[in-house]
């Protein structure tokens, strides 16, 4: 794509970067066929290729955002679908964080909007918070038709809708858990912010599955959200603060008795943790520790997969892995989850469009719920047709999303492994 940025313009390193990613495009639409957007809404603008003509005349115009590309740029999932398909190698993903952060900074939501955002901004990265408004949420829920019927206030609906009747019980807190067989290595957990209130256990099975493979799991003090959330509303300097001091925290560790890797259980977290160093490449106090603490961020079945764990005999279960974006897109994990599954014994089956979204994306079932609503039905109406047992994915959004929508219990795929590999059975397969 031929662009026409100023030089003076170009002094921007981020509007640098974003000229260098426009370039790559050359408008061949691949990216079309695979934007759930533009797969459900058929609007050339809803499409990663229409996105990128917006935030290129936006940017090079150095004009303020305007509706319609807060609009266009809003229903963007970043599920990154489109950058597993183009054939040019498009950085999507930078180019539209670099317009989130241009339409904070220059376009003026409406009043509703604004407070929606601002109290999800002040709740949901912090645990307490979140799990004293989950206390609120109890009161609220029978008003939740009646406010999705107001267009501004569709969103706080949509959230006392997705709020579970209750908060899970809370775990242990910082906390250093021993190997329980010969120690093979040490590592450190993301405890997470909305994960542990949501479902704390996920990280409890994370954390005896490795202690029983010899892993010293450090659950470290002082650790916070990774600001996935923060980010992918184009609150920057937050969601850096939080990246900074998360290096902190995790470097500390390494210094004190190194870290063969950070594991993360939740893919959203993840992917934005595996770019903190190209998010903080223009902090000199933080880029070099950021690209340390990149290196070392590994999924969980991304651990798993180099501890060469033992083949067991079949589970006479029999699983629908769903992939969730920000593990198969964000951080191109495709085979690892699945081929742990199969070596502990249990049957797997890849529903149909498993490339496209369940329509979750962070805060996105909440700030644009018609069209996730759209999306969960079918990604629902997909699982199902595999007449799996059980659902299992990556990533506790995709959980929370999808099981408002079917009645098979859904699970983290590390949940599946730690009863394979002599943990207690999950709770939502007792009757099974």
């Amino acid at each position: 794509m031929q662009t026409s940025f100023t030089a003076e313009q170009l002094l921007d390193p981020h509007v640098a970067e974003s000229e260098k990613i426009l370039r790559r495009c050359v408008h061949c639409g691949f990216c079309t066929a695979t934007c759930p957007t533009y797969v459900t809404l058929g609007n050339e603008l809803d499409s990663p290729r229409g996105r990128i003509y917006l935030i290129k005349d936006m940017l090079e115009n150095g004009r303020p955002a305007d509706a319609e590309v807060v609009t266009h740029i809003d229903r963007c999932l970043s599920c990154l679908a489109c950058t597993t398909t183009c054939p040019s190698g498009v950085d999507y993903m930078h180019l539209v964080d670099h317009a989130r952060v241009h339409i904070e900074k220059t376009y003026r939501r409406p009043l509703a909007d604004r407070l929606i955002r601002n109290l999800l901004a002040a709740v949901l990265p912090y645990p307490a918070r979140f799990r004293a408004a989950l206390g609120l949420a109890k009161l609220g829920r029978p008003f939740a038709p009646l406010l999705k019927r107001v267009p501004a206030l569709k969103p706080l609906g949509a959230m006392l809708e997705l709020a579970p009747k209750s908060a899970a019980k809370a775990s242990a807190g910082p906390a250093t858990h021993p190997p329980q067989a010969e120690r093979r290595g040490r590592v450190a957990i993301l405890t997470g912010c909305a994960q542990p209130v949501l479902d704390p256990r996920i990280n409890e099975a994370t954390i005896r599955l490795l202690t029983r493979l010899g892993i010293e799991v450090v659950a470290p003090s002082g650790e916070g959200c990774c600001g996935a959330l923060v980010h992918h509303m184009g609150r920057e300097e937050q969601a850096l603060d939080h990246a900074r001091h998360n290096v902190d925290v995790w470097l500390r560790e390494v210094e004190r008795g190194g870290l063969d890797a950070i594991i993360i259980t939740a893919s959203g977290c993840g992917t934005t943790i595996k770019d903190y160093g190209h998010m903080l490449r223009l902090d000199p106090a933080y880029a070099e520790k950021a690209a340390k603490v990149s290196t070392l961020a590994k999924d969980i079945t991304e651990y798993l997969s180099t501890l060469d764990l033992p083949r067991l005999e079949p589970q006479g279960l029999t699983v629908a892995y769903h992939s969730a974006c920000s593990m198969q897109h964000g951080q191109k994990i495709t085979m690892q989850p699945k081929n742990l599954l199969k070596a502990a014994g249990f049957g797997v089956r890849d529903p149909a469009e498993g490339h496209l979204c369940c329509g979750s994306a962070g805060t996105y079932n909440i700030l644009q719920s018609e069209i996730s609503e759209q999306l969960k039905a079918r990604k629902v109406k997909n699982i199902e047709a595999t007449k799996a047992d059980v659902i299992a994915t990556g990533n506790i959004g995709c959980i929370t999303q999808i099981s408002t929508g079917t009645a098979m219990p859904i699970l983290h795929t590390v949940e599946l492994l730690d009863w394979a590999y002599g943990g207690p059975k999950p709770g939502k397969l007792k009757d099974r």
